[in-house]
């Protein structure tokens, strides 16, 4: 009962923040409303040399293969990377086009002043006008979807053998501890959205289409020949042994 009245107490205080920002510009709202909204990047910069130092090592230890084999496999699975950059670009745009598409903007202007119109949310908010439109969650998809992505990519810890003495494990202990570290604040931001901002079938949409985009990837796609490929290839689900202790 007390973790879960300290995570209510940081929730409203962060949707206080932001609503502070709002209306009197203070800093820190808008300072954690930006982390949030750059969560691929954070993501991107913690996956990229976890997936290229622990794949580079998995390929030598379980597929003995030589360093050019082994740089090309890193290679093919740092381009999930890519996906997933793809994957954030066309689904934020797509919500941004949504919103432009089904929104009106209210503004205090004069009765006896023509009426504007305005075509997007941007215009909008250059005339101090309020956009009123179908926000689909852009917060639960990409939170969700990076959570997911990071508890995808840390299951090549299963297949991977390293001595316990060794300066590559303390390398790997730490970029997994970040990671870990990470999916904790994703998720309690997802939290905080998911009480605190947008109406439910936002949410629902974009938590949908989060979801929609992990299963797409590494549940179909990524079993397929010409593809990034998963963490651990060739390696069935109910027949792995976890050999990496921590």
């Amino acid at each position: 009962q007390l973790v879960k009245a300290i995570a209510k107490l940081n929730c409203k205080s962060a949707a206080s923040l932001n609503e502070g920002s709002r209306s009197e510009g203070m800093l820190p709202g808008k300072q954690l409303k930006y982390f949030v909204k750059v969560a691929w990047a954070w993501t991107f910069w913690l996956l990229l040399p976890f997936i290229a130092v622990t794949t580079y090592q998995f390929a030598k230890s379980k597929f003995l293969y030589g360093p050019t084999k082994s740089i090309l496999m890193v290679l093919r699975r740092l381009s999930a990377l890519l996906v997933g950059t793809a994957i954030w670009y066309i689904c934020t745009r797509f919500f941004i086009y949504i919103e432009n598409l089904t929104g009106t903007c209210s503004t205090s202007g004069k009765l006896s002043e023509p009426r504007q119109l305005y075509a997007t949310k941007q215009e909008c908010h250059q005339d101090n006008g309020i956009w009123n439109g179908f926000d689909i969650s852009g917060h639960c998809f990409l939170l969700s979807y990076c959570a997911l992505m990071i508890m995808e990519e840390v299951a090549v810890l299963e297949g991977l053998s390293i001595d316990q003495n060794s300066n590559l494990r303390v390398v790997i202990n730490i970029l997994f501890l970040s990671l870990c570290f990470l999916t904790v604040i994703w998720v309690f931001m997802f939290l905080c959205t998911a009480v605190y901002f947008h109406d439910f079938i936002q949410k629902l949409l974009g938590v949908l289409i989060g979801l929609s985009a992990w299963y797409g990837t590494y549940r179909f796609w990524y079993l397929k020949p010409f593809s990034p490929g998963l963490p651990l290839p060739n390696i069935p689900l109910t027949s792995k042994k976890y050999s990496y202790s921590r």
